[in-house]
């Protein structure tokens, strides 16, 4: 009799449960497309001595054309493409793809998962300029103020070093990394720039994706043809070395991206974005489970003052 009495407040606090995560699920959806991207620089990290950036770049952008396509032609998504969106969207792929992800590697490479995460903040910035120079785009002083939150954070949290962490040649401020982060940065505010024209007209998302990784992929394999041994590398690889490159794929642009996309078409843009932003503080767990070395304290406090000047900007 008392489990016949309790099983109606069970059923009644499920569909109260299910109601609530249907109202926020725009937004659970945003801080899963961050918990992928974190989990892809992760693993990318673990790539650095295994595999070069070129072939690990090539490996990548295969992947995500066979994904993104797969993608497109379930959705039915090459029918919302027109000639004309090509050339935007291949110029964006030049900027956003070819250039930002061979830096976005080389960063992590030489900067870490989680300063390359932190220096991604900088898209935001970058593209609110651009949209200003080139678009005549308004600036206002919340979006302002925005801007200098993400360069606070970012200087807090790799500019300053620890008592534990001294100012040294190994533990000092990764200087080509973060020339990298921020080329990087450039590169995709540069590719969203040039893609808007294509994706306010109203191509769909996954065939946008699609178009941009195969010009890329086309360029990297053909870059395999030039007399320079770091795009000619073909050397033998372990299994664990594929195993890595495909899943951080996976997790970047297959199923990060998706959930991206599925956040974008039911929630409001500037908090999706904002919550998407997440990955600086979202990866800080993982390096601590992964190094077993506790993030310093103003590795945290940076990322969050980022995310925070990222809100400002969106929203």
């Amino acid at each position: 009799m008392i489990s016949l009495g309790l099983q109606p407040c069970l059923w009644h606090d499920a569909v109260v449960i299910y109601i609530g995560l249907l109202m926020y699920l725009s937004e659970i959806l945003a801080i899963a497309a961050a918990t992928c991207i974190a989990t892809s620089s992760m693993l990318i990290g673990e790539l650095r001595g295994r595999v070069n950036v070129f072939r690990l770049a090539r490996w990548q952008m295969v992947a995500s054309f066979l994904m993104t396509a797969t993608a497109s032609l379930v959705v039915g998504g090459w029918r919302t493409l027109e000639g004309w969106q090509l050339g935007y969207l291949v110029i964006s792929s030049g900027f956003g793809i070819v250039i930002a992800s061979t830096t976005y590697f080389a960063a992590i490479y030489t900067a870490g998962a989680r300063n390359t995460a932190l220096l991604f903040s900088l898209t935001s910035p970058f593209a609110l300029l651009l949209g200003y120079l080139v678009l005549g785009e308004t600036v206002s002083i919340q979006q302002s103020l925005g801007v200098v939150l993400v360069l606070t954070g970012i200087v807090f949290a790799i500019g300053i070093p620890t008592s534990s962490q001294p100012r040294s040649a190994s533990t000092g401020i990764p200087w080509m990394g973060i020339g990298f982060g921020v080329i990087t940065a450039i590169g995709q505010a540069l590719g969203s720039l040039c893609a808007r024209p294509a994706m306010a007209a109203g191509v769909e998302p996954f065939t946008a994706m699609a178009v941009r990784a195969g010009f890329a992929a086309i360029i990297f394999l053909a870059a395999t043809l030039l007399p320079i041994a770091a795009l000619r590398d073909r050397s033998p690889v372990a299994p664990k070395t594929h195993l890595l490159a495909w899943g951080s794929a996976f997790f970047g642009t297959g199923l990060g991206m998706s959930l991206l996309m599925a956040a974008l078409a039911s929630g409001n843009v500037g908090i999706v974005s904002t919550l998407s932003s997440m990955t600086p503080v979202v990866i800080l767990p993982m390096v601590w489970l992964r190094t077993g070395v506790a993030p310093p304290k103003t590795a945290w406090l940076g990322a969050i003052i980022a995310v925070c000047g990222t809100a400002l900007i969106s929203l």
